[in-house]
């Protein structure tokens, strides 16, 4: 049986270990946020195929695991000498060994960032069960927020789980938030957006944001409660604010184009998960406020 508890007696250890772990996921998240976008639309047009009565196609199996990975170029399979995470990269020089086209700077990125926020969790919990729920948490808003940016979605292939997660972390009483408070923290997630949609939909008749961002933040909502939610959403408005602005700035978007939202709740839920309380504290200390 591996024993793991020597880990509680070094967090430096634990902090290297969750971040080798996190390039590891890393890795994998980079499959994930490429694949589960095209997963989904082959299912939607299956879903379409059968209702129109049309003939289904025998479509080659895609998924997570099938096919292997392949250069897009040129076809060629990925070794695997060549899929360490960031290190397979440097040694290639960003560069397929096939045919040497260049391999996008997003896939080590992704890889150190994972890495990252699995050492910040380890820094900021320790050694504890609660420690892998967070470690799921942060790597499931990473592929979020990515996937967003590219495709504008929020797969419920991802944001379920996180939802069911943060309330089964509730009723094994391994969250610091209550289940009662889990439970109303979703259902608040959910209906602040919700309510929101509606009112902006009516007043404008446009659609401000998509039913993946209500999903995501009664996700957050379950892992934080529902007293947090304030928080996210102020928190996302801000982040969400300074990066458009950049963005104008450089060209990369117009005014009023339209720009996913769930990226920057993806960030504020794991800012208000690690640093919520005492960022709040420190709040309400200002102020002279309990």
């Amino acid at each position: 049986m591996l024993r793991l508890d020597w880990l509680a007696a070094s967090p430096l250890a634990l902090i290297i270990v969750c971040a080798v772990l996190g390039l590891l996921v890393g890795s994998f998240l980079n499959v994930v946020i490429h694949r589960l976008p095209l997963m989904m639309e082959r299912g939607w047009r299956r879903e379409a195929r059968e209702l129109l009565g049309q003939p289904e196609h025998n479509e080659p199996l895609f998924n997570l695991l099938v096919p292997r990975s392949r250069c897009p170029h040129c076809d060629h399979g990925i070794a695997w000498h060549e899929n360490i995470p960031v290190l397979s990269w440097l040694a290639l020089r960003g560069r397929c060994s096939a045919c040497q086209a260049p391999i996008s700077k997003r896939y080590p990125i992704i890889e150190l960032l994972a890495a990252l926020v699995a050492a910040l969790c380890a820094w900021r919990f320790g050694y504890g069960p609660w420690l892998p729920f967070t470690l799921f948490a942060s790597f499931t808003l990473l592929a979020l927020a990515v996937i967003d940016l590219d495709t504008t979605l929020l797969p419920d292939a991802l944001t379920y789980p996180l939802l069911w997660a943060g309330l089964l972390a509730a009723l094994l009483d391994l969250s610091p938030v209550p289940l009662p408070e889990a439970v109303a923290g979703a259902m608040a997630g959910y209906l602040a957006l919700w309510s929101l949609y509606w009112v902006f939909k009516l007043v404008t008749g446009k659609e401000g944001m998509g039913y993946g961002d209500f999903k995501l933040l009664a996700a957050l909502g379950a892992w934080l409660g529902w007293q947090y939610l304030p928080l996210v959403i102020l928190l996302s408005s801000v982040v969400g604010l300074v990066f458009a602005l950049a963005m104008m700035a450089g060209g990369r978007v117009k005014r009023g184009q339209g720009i996913p939202f769930g990226p920057y709740l993806a960030i504020a839920g794991w800012i208000a998960l690690l640093w919520g309380e005492p960022i709040v504290s420190g709040y309400l200390g200002l102020f002279n406020l309990s």
